[in-house]
């Protein structure tokens, strides 16, 4: 059995309001009595893209267990990798996959830098194609990124949500062992699935999607922020626990 976090959209931006909201939830994970084998963070780690911002992320995702990121729409690839990786400021994707307690976990770069909407372009999906291959279909895997590729049913997300999502169903298909997908991007936590495999949207920690039958107003500044708890087992079957941290 694996157990893993799961956190997304901190939009780290220098204000009080965001290093708050994001501490105290790394606050209450560093302090849980059995740890998580894993924090996975899909995304807007940053606001701006800036070098601070991704310094100050740096400190406050500092864990004694891995911490997994990919990038989002507001992040900044060459400060991404120079503040948060400590590797040169390059502009091509980011895509690292790590073996965590068994599986394989994909963090992958959906971002095209300019636009809110995401794609994973050639380079990543043969990346995908590539790092799947090499291990055993007995290694279950986890493929998790930035924006969903399935409509939620607001207009906000779906007007930016993954492009070409036919693409990674395809590749999903000729690799069995991919067990879920895990986004972010939306800012609400939800459940849905993607070429006959579960999806999973984490919630946001910066503020929360109000869906269309709760106002009109999209961003519920007032809800606490959120977390997920992802847990796969044997059988492969991926069972996952929302919570908000007060």
């Amino acid at each position: 059995m694996t157990l893993l976090a799961h956190i997304s959209d901190l939009h780290l931006d220098g204000s009080e309001r965001a290093t708050r909201r994001a501490t105290r939830v790394m606050d209450y994970l560093r302090a849980l009595p059995h740890p998580v084998d894993a924090l996975l963070v899909t995304g807007d780690i940053a606001d701006h893209g800036e070098e601070a911002e991704y310094e100050e992320a740096a400190q406050i995702l500092t864990a004694p267990f891995p911490v997994l990121t990919c990038p989002g729409n507001h992040d900044a690839r060459p400060a991404y990798r120079k503040a948060l990786l400590g590797e040169a400021p390059e502009h091509g994707p980011i895509n690292q996959a790590h073996h965590i307690a068994g599986i394989t976990i994909l963090m992958c770069d959906s971002t095209i830098p300019g636009r809110d909407a995401g794609r994973l372009d050639a380079q990543t999906l043969a990346w995908i194609d590539t790092t799947l291959t090499a291990r055993t279909q007995d290694t279950p895997a986890l493929i998790a990124f930035h924006q969903p590729p399935v409509e939620l049913h607001h207009p906000l997300p779906d007007s930016c949500m993954l492009e070409e999502p036919g693409d990674l169903a395809d590749l999903i298909d000729a690799h069995p062992q991919v067990a879920a997908v895990l986004t972010g991007h939306a800012h609400t936590a939800a459940a849905s699935t993607f070429a006959a495999r579960p999806l999973i949207v984490g919630p946001a920690i910066t503020w929360t999607l109000r869906m269309p039958w709760e106002g009109d107003q999209a961003a519920d500044r007032d809800q606490p922020p959120g977390l997920a708890f992802h847990i796969l087992d044997d059988d492969r079957r991926l069972t996952t626990h929302y919570r908000v941290v007060l």
